[in-house]
Formats: structure tokens, C-alpha cells, sequence
């Protein structure tokens, strides 16, 4: 049976959005897969951003399903109230709960999907055994807490090694990346194997974010290689609250 290719998912990050107007700019990233939301609280990163009452605020003018990313302290505590608020998808930091697949089982019942992420020196083997918890790997290609950084080229071959792990597992978790990406990072990335991308000041850095969107669409999307890696459709994934 041929395999089918990964599907590209190009969610920007409106920490690179003018916030005054807010709502115009996300009506800009229209064509999007998701929007993607960074929630810092100035104590598991050095950076405050916004808290659940905005997001809440933001998904009601929202033109794109919300990708939640907290990098937040108290993760099991802080998650399963943004799940509650009706978001698409809330990632937590590992390094930020004392039960993450408690916590991803949580977001999943409350019909959230399940999302985890790794700072860069955070390695990715402990965690392999959970995927099946999982909807949505999320693999740090900078430091978090700030935007504009430079894309880590040393986080490549983890991508590439939970990527191995996801195909021969079989199940069906996308992996994104956040950080330090540009049409010309974006291949590297989606060569090593992810699919679902968090740009920031490459979309909205950009005379047209659509237009931007659909570049770093198209450019991943020729990286990928359709008869080596199977479809991880992120924004297919079923939400099961059985599980």
C-alpha cells in the first residue's frame, strides 16, 4: 500500500502580531491551520505574556482553531482550565508536570488535543513509552521565551529520532516545531521529519501573512518524502475522550 504524505500545518505565532489591533491581525493569518498562542508567565520563562481570560477572548474573533502553548509553571493545574475554555489544542511544557500523562489524558477528556513540548536540552527517549497519550509532539527548535531567536540546527536529529519513533509506534502524533523558522529552516525541519510549524516573525514580518503562510506551505510541504514517512495529519486527529 503506498503511504501517504504528512500533511503541513502552518500555524502562526501572533507573538510577532501587533496586539493593539488584534483582532485585524488575525484576520491577516485567515489561510492558517491554527493560530498558535504563547502563554508565558514570567516564571518558567522569563517573559509574561497573556493569561487564560484573553485567550478565551482571542479564540471568540479567532477566523482559526487556537494551538494553546503554555510555558507556564503548574502545568497539571494551569492546562485543563484552557481545555476547559474550548481550545483546539493546549501543549504543556514536560518539564512543567509532576504527571504528564495524567495531564494528557485530562486535556483529552476535557476535548482538547493533547500536546507536549520539550525545551531543546530536554531529551526526547524518556517519553517515547507515552506517544500513545499524545496528539502532538512539539519539539523546541530555540530557547522558549522569546521570539526572533535563531533556529537551533542541533535539535535536528531529535526530530529525526521522534520521528523514527512515531512511525514504528503507529500511532498517529504530529510533531511541531517552534522556533527560528524561515522558508529556508522550514525544509530542514520538515526533511527530519515534522509537520506542523510555529512562524512568527516570518509570517508577520512579511508585507502579506497570507501570502507568507502559504510560501513556508509550499516549501515544507516539497520537503517531504511521500514513500518514507507515513501521514500525521494533525488537524485530522480525532478527539476521544475515552481515552
Amino acid at each position: 500500500m503506498p503511504v501517504s504524505p504528512l500533511k503541513c500545518c502552518i500555524n502562526p505565532s501572533i507573538l510577532s502580531a501587533d496586539f493593539v489591533n488584534l483582532e485585524a491581525e488575525l484576520a491577516r493569518i485567515s489561510n492558517a491551520d491554527a493560530v498558535h498562542v504563547d502563554v508565558m508567565d514570567n516564571h518558567f520563562v522569563p517573559n509574561l505574556t497573556i493569561g487564560l481570560p484573553v485567550v478565551t477572548r482571542i479564540q471568540k474573533v479567532s477566523p482559526a482553531p487556537l494551538d494553546a502553548h503554555l510555558m507556564i509553571r503548574n502545568a497539571d493545574h494551569w492546562a485543563p482550565q484552557f481545555a476547559d475554555a474550548g481550545l483546539d489544542s493546549v501543549t504543556f511544557h514536560v518539564e512543567a508536570s509532576d504527571a504528564p500523562i495524567k495531564l494528557a489524558r485530562e486535556l483529552r477528556a476535557r476535548g482538547s488535543k493533547a500536546g507536549m513540548a520539550l525545551r531543546p536540552v530536554t531529551p526526547v527517549e524518556p517519553y517515547l513509552d507515552m506517544l500513545p497519550e499524545l496528539d502532538m509532539l512539539l519539539i523546541m527548535t530555540v530557547e522558549p521565551g522569546f521570539g526572533g531567536q535563531a533556529f537551533l540546527d542541533v535539535i535536528l536529529p531529535k526530530i529525526r529520532r521522534a520521528r523514527r519513533a512515531i512511525d514504528g509506534s503507529g500511532v498517529n502524533v504530529a510533531i511541531q516545531v517552534d522556533g527560528g523558522i524561515t522558508e529556508e529552516t522550514i525544509i530542514r525541519a520538515a526533511e527530519a521529519g515534522a509537520n506542523v510549524f510555529v512562524a512568527g516573525s516570518a509570517v508577520y514580518g512579511k508585507p502579506s501573512p497570507a501570502d507568507a503562510i502559504e510560501s513556508l506551505r509550499a516549501n515544507a510541504q516539497l520537503a517531504f518524502a511521500p514513500t518514507t514517512v507515513p501521514s500525521a495529519d494533525f488537524g485530522d486527529l480525532p478527539h476521544d475522550s475515552s481515552r
